[in-house]
């Protein structure tokens, strides 16, 4: 049996349905979905939970800690939640970049 993960990130032009893909190993399958808030990461988070039966759920660094609770609400404690976090200089790189390419300072 594989390890299935998915991994949500947010992007202002997103639409779940197109936005996404699959990468299987075999032994490690990992779904991305890309949506525009947060209630398609919820909704996208159950459907994972329910159609996929992934074991855990990576958060991009945009969710704030609220969403991140809502998402970890919504899958139940058998999956585990994790959001990826950079350290202080990483973090100043993607905001200035999502700043300039998406026009808008990221929420959260």
């Amino acid at each position: 049996m594989a390890f299935v993960a998915g991994f949500i990130a947010h992007a202002p032009d997103a639409d779940p349905e197109k936005h996404r893909c699959v990468i299987d190993t075999g032994k490690y399958r990992l779904i991305v979905v890309v949506v525009s808030n947060q209630e398609q990461a919820l909704e996208q988070s159950r459907r994972m939970v329910e159609e996929e039966g992934i074991h855990s759920v990576l958060l991009c660094p945009g969710f704030t800690h609220a969403d991140v609770a809502a998402i970890a609400e919504a899958v139940g404690e058998n999956v585990g939640v994790n959001v990826a976090r950079g350290d202080g200089p990483s973090n100043r790189i993607a905001v200035q970049t999502i700043a300039r390419e998406w026009g808008f300072p990221p929420q959260g």
